[in-house]
């Protein structure tokens, strides 16, 4: 497929995972994060996302790779916009990720990263609608719809066929980096043409991070499902 774990998960160092960020730390490759914390694992520094370095909730990287660590006041934490529950419409878990393996099939794009954009957006809700607008499990805006020949954005099968699609077109404008194709994915291509880079918002650069984080999350639990 086009992605994997580890390359996604370099580019989480792209992003800042914003909210209880206490330590800013910069790599010699020029990528930068805000974490909560970190700490030095033999030949590894492992940067924490949260206070309470929760399983899971944090980065390795090669000690030699950080060039410092410098201590930052600590940040607000992010806005979080909950999805209320609505029908589903029938759609099984099994449906849907046949739907997304289809998709990502068909555009060469893990159906893990499909899977964690369905997360991110809509939680996995069907008629899922933003305050904008957007509609759908990857809550497409109506203009992004209309352009990728989606009919009905509540039909499971066309808005995961659309999304992906959109992402796709995203991945294939910024030469395959997955972080700035989900930045335009959520603030649009126009902001992150504007700014060369993710967006300075603190919505934008919290999805891309909590988009990669689950992506990663998910391989490691097919890992472990493999060595049982």
């Amino acid at each position: 497929m086009r992605f994997n774990a580890v390359r996604v998960g370099l580019i989480v160092l792209a992003v800042c995972p914003l909210g209880r960020a206490a330590e800013h730390v910069t790599q010699k490759n020029g990528f930068e994060l805000d974490c909560a914390r970190h700490e030095i694992v033999g030949d590894k520094v492992r940067l924490y996302f949260s206070a309470q370095g929760a399983e899971g909730n944090f980065l390795e990287v090669a000690a030699d790779s950080v060039v410092r660590v410098e201590k930052i006041a600590d940040a607000p934490a992010a806005p979080v916009t909950v999805v209320p529950p609505v029908a589903t419409a029938g759609l099984t878990k099994a449906e849907m990720q046949e739907m997304l393996s289809h998709a990502g099939d068909v555009h060469n794009i893990d159906a893990d990263l499909l899977a964690s954009v369905v997360r991110a957006e809509s939680g996995g809700q069907v008629k899922a609608v933003s305050r904008t607008g957007a509609k759908g499990l990857m809550q497409l805006m109506p203009g992004t719809a209309t352009e990728m020949g989606v009919a009905d954005a509540f039909r499971p099968e066309q808005n995961i066929a659309g999304g992906t699609a959109y992402l796709d077109a995203l991945l294939t404008r910024y030469h395959d980096n997955v972080a700035l194709a989900l930045a335009a994915y959520n603030a649009g291509p126009g902001a992150v043409d504007k700014y060369h880079g993710v967006p300075p918002y603190r919505e934008t650069r919290a999805y891309v991070a909590r988009v990669i984080r689950e992506f990663n999350r998910r391989k490691q639990m097919a890992l472990v499902a493999r060595a049982q």
